[in-house]
């Protein structure tokens, strides 16, 4: 390990180090839409949708070889969505608030 390696690992912003300013003022990245609190509730239940369409509506006989493995897929999903669909409201909703 070299010398300049213990000193990147106690500064903790190396931005900061790389800008030659105080970490404190080095700005916050700008949030992705990856970010956002409800952005896995709408995957999963964009997914269940999918699922639900091939395990119920779906006609094709190629599919009906998988109809267990899809209605259960989707409502797996559907817990899914519902369980991280409440926590992540609640995030958004905080969020919301404290921004007021």
């Amino acid at each position: 390990m070299t010398e300049s390696d213990d000193t990147t690992r106690d500064d903790p912003s190396p931005q900061a180090l790389q800008a030659g300013r105080d970490p404190e003022e080095v700005e916050e990245q700008a949030p992705t839409p990856f970010d956002h609190p409800l952005f896995l509730p709408v995957l999963l239940g964009g997914l269940t949708l999918w699922f639900g369409y091939d395990g119920w509506i779906n006609q094709d006989p190629d599919m009906l070889e998988h109809l267990t493995f899809n209605r259960v897929g989707a409502g797996v999903l559907f817990a899914g969505a519902v369980y991280t669909g409440i926590g992540g409201y609640r995030e958004w909703k905080e969020d919301r608030e404290s921004r007021d």
